[in-house]
């Protein structure tokens, strides 16, 4: 659904988790071409966090539709990754998600969820000793070679003195809380079967699914244990695919 407000919190993900971003380069490149698109799609942007698996965007729509935007961003990068480490296929898991932003409490939620990111994650004690988000130049250290953070807009709703602006952001951005945001709700939700049987196909690397049962047990238990661990991924729609008890995976 397009959102009234033009503003969108969106994270694109790796195929089945897989890491997008594995060394400074690719976090720089990464970051390089959101301000080529941003400046071409005059798009404004108001937080971003890198994470290894994936990354989190809030920006409102600019000159063209937003899907078109990350397209032009997934593509470039994806073409970049392809080249740089000699691999072929998909990247990202399917499409960007995204959910709209439609109030100004919403907004600096979104704000805070995706500088606290890393900091959930048990990446850092501190939300502006990561690296690869948008709190270090809110907070004055504008350490990359861009400017890719809208932050005015941000920091005029604390306060129109600058210095007071930033001092109130910095209490709300590192304020101790339960924010869920786009990824909580994509994490509780439920694989479709079509999307189960992919993750399990790639699971098994060169195994095939109807095969699982017949294997030696001790291959089939591991098997059985890492499916138990995907996310979204129920036990009933593991027995169903492979052909095995639910007891089974239960025991694995």
């Amino acid at each position: 659904m397009k959102s009234k407000s033009g503003i969108y919190h969106i994270m694109l993900r790796g195929a089945n988790r897989q890491e997008i971003f594995h060394d400074d380069e690719d976090c720089l490149k990464f970051l390089d071409l959101l301000h080529i698109y941003k400046l071409k799609s005059e798009v404004e942007m108001y937080s971003w966090c890198l994470m290894s698996n994936h990354v989190h965007l809030l920006l409102k729509e600019g000159n063209e539709d937003i899907s078109n935007t990350m397209k032009r961003i997934g593509v470039s990068y994806v073409s970049y990754y392809n080249w740089k480490y000699r691999t072929s296929g998909h990247l990202f898991q399917d499409r960007f998600k995204s959910e709209n932003v439609e109030n100004v409490q919403y907004l600096l939620t979104v704000v805070r969820y995706i500088h606290q990111n890393p900091l959930k994650a048990g990446m850092v004690t501190k939300v502006d000793d990561w690296r690869w988000s948008s709190c270090r130049q809110y907070y004055g250290n504008h350490d990359e070679r861009r400017k890719l953070v809208d932050s005015d807009y941000i920091l005029g709703m604390f306060s129109g003195d600058n210095i007071l602006a930033s001092e109130r952001f910095k209490e709300f951005n590192e304020k101790v809380n339960q924010d869920q945001c786009l990824d909580h709700h994509l994490d509780k939700r439920r694989l479709t079967d079509e999307e189960a049987r992919e993750v399990i196909k790639n699971l098994l690397n060169e195994n095939e699914i109807a095969n699982v049962k017949s294997l030696p047990r001790l291959q089939r238990d591991e098997i059985l244990k890492k499916a138990k661990g995907i996310k979204g991924l129920s036990q009933h729609q593991t027995a169903r695919i492979l052909g095995v008890s639910r007891t089974l995976i239960s025991k694995a």
